[in-house]
Parts: C-alpha cells; structure tokens; sequence
C-alpha cells in the first residue's frame, strides 16, 4: 500500500527553524498577522516575512493559498511557505490549504510552524492527502521518505487530534491504490488476499469461495463471473468496536475488478478505464481500514462482492433467466448491467446474516449517474429519510459531494419481465434510478438503506482538491463521519 507521508511533532525549536534545509511552513491571516511560531521564524529572517506579508504580491492572495518565499535570509531553509488563514477557518479551508502546501513541497522535507490542535491536525491532514502518487509500476519511482515535522506549543495534543485523521486518510490512500491497480494485478485473488490482510488491525475476515456461494444461492453474483477464469468470491470483513448486542452498520461494495460488459461487449474506446469499476468495494475496504486504524466505537461490517465480467463460452447470455439468493428470478437482458447481480445477492446475505442497524452499498453503478451529476457528487437513494440525511450531512462535513435522486413506483414499474420476477435493466430513460429501484427489491422492509452510484467520483481525469488525478478515495471520509456521528459508543 502506498504509505503517508510520514508525520513528527515537536516543541518549538528557534535551532531547528534556524538549520533546516528544506521547506518552512507558516500560518498567516489575510491581514498580514504571523502567528506565534510565524513571528519567531520572522525574526530569524531578520523581518523578511513580515515584508514579504506587507507587499503587494500578498495581498492578492486568496484563504487556503500558499504563496513562498524563497532562500530567505539568515536561515538555511530553500523557502518558507506562507498557508493563508484567517483565525476563525472552517475545515474545508485549512484541508484546502494544507493540500495547497503538499501540492508545492514536492520532495523536500517540510517542517510546519502552526500553533492551535485541531489547526495543525486539519492541515496536516490535508497535506497528507494530497501528498500521494500512485507510482507502484513505475520502474523509476522512489519512496517518499521525506517527511513532515509539525512544531508547535502542544505536540502532543497536535499529536492526538491528528492521529484519527491519519488513520482516515491512510484508509483513504488503500481504496486509491484498490482503485488505480491495473486488473491483471488486482485480480479477485489478489484482492481479496490483500482484505485478509487486516486481521493485522483487528478485523475478523473471512472469504467465502464459489462453492459455498453456490450453496448459498447467490447465483446471480456467480452469472456474472462465470466467464472468467478468476473464481468469484464474497469477504466479509467485521469490526467490533462498540457494544456486544448492538446490530451493525453494514457496507456492501461492488466489487468488479475488470468489466469488459461480457457478451453485451463495452466499445473498445476507454474500456481501459474499466479497472476501476470495483470502485465501491474499495471504499469500503478503505473505510473498514479507517475504521480499525481509529479504533473506532462501533459495530461495522462491511462485504465485498469480488468477480470479473468477461465474454466466453461459459459466459452469461443476455436472455438468461438466474435465480437470486432471496429466491427472484432475473432475466439477463444486458450482461453490462452486471454490478446490480452482485451487489443484490451480497445485499440479501448481509440482512439474512448480519440483521444491520442500516445498510448502505457502494457501486460505481451506471454511466447515467455521470450523465446527470457529473464529477462532482455521487448519486444517494435511500428507503429511509434520518439515514439518508444523516449521510447527506456527513458527506457535506468532509466536502464529498453527494446528491439524493428519487425512487418510486414508476420506476419499478420499467423493470416488469414477461418470462421472469424482473429485468436487470429499465431502458435509458432514468438508468440510475431504475438500477437503484433494482436494487431496492432486495431490501427488507425494515432495514435502512442507501445506495449510492459512484461512478462519476470513483476516479476522474484531473486533480481533485484532495487528489491528484485517478482514484479520489471518494466515500471513505464521508463514511467514517457517518459512523463518528452516529454509530459510536461512548
């Protein structure tokens, strides 16, 4: 997994500011005012920040820039990094910041002068968080080993407050790697390898092969890989964190690790991109990590449906009628509507296993989603309207663009088989939320639910404000805020 950049703290040190070659980050206010540590770095400069503050260049300047200074004198730093904030900034400010100041550190080791707990921790984290490159097949890459030393009056509350943000993002940074690996890396093996590896943290894990799936009934799941040579498997991945006889959350992912539509074959054009459609899966993995890393205090499993979609002979015809674990029946008219197959059968598993207090599942879904949103917020369905909200706020806390789409009746309606229980696909009009209704069939009547179509936020072709090009990790924050907030035990 790509590691963080790796993080110190420290009391301030006037020797450490005066002799470290790298970079010097300090807070400023829009008007000009240095912090604490920012006025004793000026003093080491003999007054240079201040007049860099007081020029004309800083005064254009926005909230959540950094703007350098370079080689100044009397130190040995090769530039000090000015972070514009004003006292009173919200989080998404001092993450924007902190990511403006990954973005120009480049490789040289930084040391941070910001005074105040949570500052430090939100713009650490934002730093972190940008400060990623998903360089594991470049033959040339090398390990960042140059690192970040926070010095500030209390290190060890600075310390405490970043701690679970950097747990957060590493899980973050494991759904970008999920993500960004090509499928002949990343095949369901290797995946679901790579999950039972958290045992480490404290997840119990377990990996259900084809043969149990069969016996379980899920074989609208294994219609899917059938005509793959990479055997379909479920993990189940549960956290223990909050009380004995306290139901969990559940979190069901989409685990596609290629998608070439099967024998309702993609174009040729940009199919490459179809690595990523195990985008959901990889949330949750990257959030059952964020979870365990925090220790966070509560009951969460999550589960992960792991298959490859491939043209054969073996394949799934469009026309086939398969029988899902609940006991529907589905006609297969498209085999490119093949995430809905997996996520319906793992969905049923989790309610009939687990009894979850709410369930969300996770898919980069349908194109149409991308169509109506676009880049900026994933697509949010709910059966449950203190659930849903509860998310939706979650995600607007951590600045993850979400968007609630509607479901109803006549939508379900476009589903109706003339030789099956339903279709696996409604036509174009609505594609997302026909696909939602789909899935909708498979939830208890008691059981909260969301889905969310993350197809448009998975993976993007330019730089995000926490993420350079690729996998955003989209979903791991918003997540992990919505078990803080309302899934923790005291």
């Amino acid at each position: 997994m790509t590691d963080l950049t790796p993080v110190s703290f420290a009391a301030t040190d006037l020797d450490a500011f005066a002799n470290h070659a790298g970079r010097i980050a300090v807070i400023v206010t829009p008007e000009g005012k240095l912090e604490q540590s920012g006025r004793r770095v000026n003093r080491l400069s003999k007054g240079a920040l201040q007049r860099f503050v007081d020029s004309d260049r800083f005064a254009k300047v926005k909230v959540g820039q950094v703007v350098s200074m370079a080689w100044p004198a009397g130190m040995a730093a090769e530039a000090v990094d000015l972070i514009c904030l004003p006292r009173n900034h919200s989080v998404g400010e001092a993450r924007k910041a902190g990511a403006a100041l990954g973005k120009v550190r480049g490789d040289a080791a930084l040391l941070m002068a910001v005074d105040g707990a949570r500052r430090v921790a939100e713009v650490v984290f934002g730093c972190v968080m940008r400060d990623y490159t998903f360089s594991a097949h470049k033959t040339d890459a090398e390990a960042n080993t140059t690192g970040i030393t926070v010095m500030c009056t209390k290190p060890d509350e600075a310390e405490a407050a970043a701690s679970p943000l950097l747990a957060i993002a590493e899980g973050t940074f494991m759904t970008r790697d999920l993500v960004n690996e090509p499928a002949n890396v990343l095949t369901t093996t290797e995946f679901a390898d790579r999950l039972a590896e958290m045992t480490s943290l404290g997840l119990e894990v377990e990996v259900l092969e084809e043969a149990e799936l069969e016996k379980l009934g899920m074989r609208t799941l294994l219609c899917v890989g059938q005509g793959s040579d990479s055997p379909s498997k479920v993990v189940v991945m549960q956290w223990k964190g909050g009380a004995k006889d306290t139901a969990p959350l559940a979190l069901v992912g989409k685990g596609v690790v290629f998608d070439t539509g099967g024998i309702s074959l993609k174009p040729a054009a940009g199919m490459e991109d179809m690595t990523m459609d195990m985008g959901g899966a990889g949330v949750v993995a990257g959030t059952m990590r964020a979870l365990a890393k925090r220790k966070a205090k509560a009951n969460v499993v999550g589960l992960v449906g792991l298959v490859e979609n491939m043209p054969s002979g073996n394949a799934t015809r469009p026309g086939d009628v398969v029988t899902s674990m609940k006991g529907d029946t589905v006609e297969v008219i498209n085999t490119d509507a093949e995430g809905r197959l997996v996520l319906c059968d793992v969905m049923w598993y989790a309610q009939e296993r687990f009894e979850p207090a709410g369930m969300i599942d996770l898919a980069t879904l349908t194109g149409a989603i991308i169509i109506g949103l676009g880049h900026e917020n994933a697509g949010v369905f709910s059966n449950d309207d203190a659930l849903c909200n509860a998310f939706l706020k979650a995600a607007e806390k951590e600045n993850e663009g979400a968007w609630r789409m509607p479901l109803g009746k006549a939508y379900d309606d476009m589903l109706k088989s003339r030789i099956a229980d339903m279709k696996n696909i409604g036509g174009r009009p609505a594609g997302s939320v026909t696909a939602a209704q789909f899935l909708q069939r498979f939830v208890k009547e008691d059981t909260p639910w969301i889905h969310l179509d993350i197809a448009g936020v998975a993976s993007v072709k330019s730089a995000t404000g926490l993420a350079p090009a690729g996998a955003t990790g989209w979903g791991v924050m918003a997540l992990s805020r919505l078990v803080a907030d309302n899934f923790e035990t005291e």
